[in-house]
């Protein structure tokens, strides 16, 4: 993979960045996304960020390396704090990280934030985590994607701004309005998955001693409902 060829992952999330955006990449991995926009002529600016100098120093070598230095910054800083005001930054990538850390990213630059830019996050895990800040932040989730690479199976989730607030049910929040509605191959696969990680829990939980009642049927209400949704 490089700033030329994209893996699906990236590719995927490629597609849901706006015509001319301008684009701020929060936790970029070399860069790769923003400068393949920029040779694709699909952005008008981007930031690519990273919070380590290694990662950051990877970026600025293939930003100079595919000729787009005047499209694309790199800027070493924590999160958001990428973002300054003159960039004008309309839509905001955060991909490849837990969504714990990816809520987090957004909370802790809130302020760096208008509230007009197009979200797209892609949590490696934790996804009812950036849906339910999404939903408490006035975002509504316009599109959702899941997809497999390499034994790996990813969600992408993009929220655009609203003035009215969304609210989603806990159904839709732990496993996604668009995803639930379209029940995908990839989607009952990843369920599937969860489910039989459930029952090797429970199982094991059931011959602990003494066992973890309230826990076990805890996690069994989880695994119901999930079978609920994929049978």
């Amino acid at each position: 993979m490089n700033g030329t060829h994209l893996s699906n992952r990236l590719q995927t999330v490629a597609q849901f960045v706006p015509d001319h955006a301008r684009l701020a990449d929060i936790g970029s991995d070399h860069a790769y996304l923003p400068v393949y926009l920029a040779n694709e002529h699909h952005i008008d600016f981007a930031i690519a960020g990273e919070v380590a100098k290694g990662p950051h120093d990877n970026a600025s070598q293939e930003i100079q390396r595919a000729g787009v230095s005047t499209l694309v910054a790199s800027r070493l800083a924590d999160g958001l704090l990428a973002v300054m005001p003159t960039d004008q930054i309309d839509t905001v990538v955060i991909a490849g990280m837990g969504g714990t850390l990816i809520t987090t990213i957004l909370t802790t630059g809130f302020e760096r934030l208008s509230h007009h830019e197009r979200l797209i996050l892609q949590p490696n895990v934790g996804e009812d985590n950036v849906r339910r800040w999404l939903q408490a932040h006035d975002y509504q989730i316009t599109t959702e994607q899941i997809l497999e690479e390499d034994g790996h199976i990813y969600e992408i989730i993009v929220g655009d701004p609203v003035v009215e607030p969304v609210t989603y049910s806990e159904q839709e929040l732990l496993f996604g309005p668009f995803l639930i509605r379209d029940k995908s191959p990839v989607f009952v696969k990843k369920w599937q998955r969860e489910a039989g990680r459930l029952q090797t829990v429970i199982e094991t939980m059931r011959q602990a001693q003494p066992a973890p009642v309230a826990k076990i049927q805890k996690f069994e209400q989880r695994l119901r409902h999930i079978l609920e949704v994929i049978k």
